[in-house]
C-alpha cells in the first residue's frame, strides 16, 4: 500500500508542476488568440510632407521642396549665419501643394553656417477654404 501512495502522491505533484508550468503558456495563448477579436488594429497615419533638397554655396543658400502627397505641406527655410554680427534669417512659410514644387533662397553676408527645413502637414481641416 505504501507503494500505492507514494505513486498517487508522485504523480500529484508532476501534475501541480506541469499545470504551473503549462498555466502562463495557455494564459499568454488565449491573449493573443481573444486579444485580436477585442481591439481592431490602429491605423497606421497617411504618409505626407515634402522632400525638401538644399544647398549650400558660399553665402546663399537654396533649396527644392517637392509635395507627392495628397495633403498639403507649409515648409520654412531657416538659416544660421556663420559670422555672429551676421543675422540669421527665418524666411516665409511657403504652402506646398499635392505635386507642387517649391523653391526657398536666403543668404547671409559673409558665409552660412547651417541651413534646415521645417514642416507643418495640413489636413484638409487645417487648409484655408476659397471663397
Amino acid at each position: 500500500m505504501r507503494s500505492t501512495r507514494r505513486r498517487t502522491g508522485a504523480l500529484l505533484a508532476a501534475a501541480i508542476a506541469l499545470a504551473g508550468l503549462a498555466a502562463p503558456v495557455g494564459i499568454s495563448l488565449a491573449g493573443r488568440a481573444g486579444g485580436g477579436a477585442s481591439t481592431p488594429a490602429a491605423p497606421s497615419p497617411e504618409p505626407a510632407g515634402s522632400e525638401c533638397r538644399t544647398s549650400i554655396r558660399g553665402s546663399r543658400v537654396v533649396a527644392y521642396c517637392h509635395n507627392p502627397y495628397p495633403s498639403a505641406d507649409r515648409v520654412q527655410l531657416h538659416t544660421e549665419c556663420r559670422q555672429w554680427w551676421d543675422v540669421d534669417a527665418d524666411a516665409t512659410p511657403v504652402d506646398v501643394g499635392p505635386g507642387r514644387t517649391v523653391r526657398l533662397d536666403d543668404r547671409c553676408w559673409k558665409q552660412i553656417a547651417s541651413a534646415w527645413i521645417t514642416h507643418r502637414i495640413q489636413d484638409a481641416r487645417d487648409a484655408p477654404t476659397a471663397r
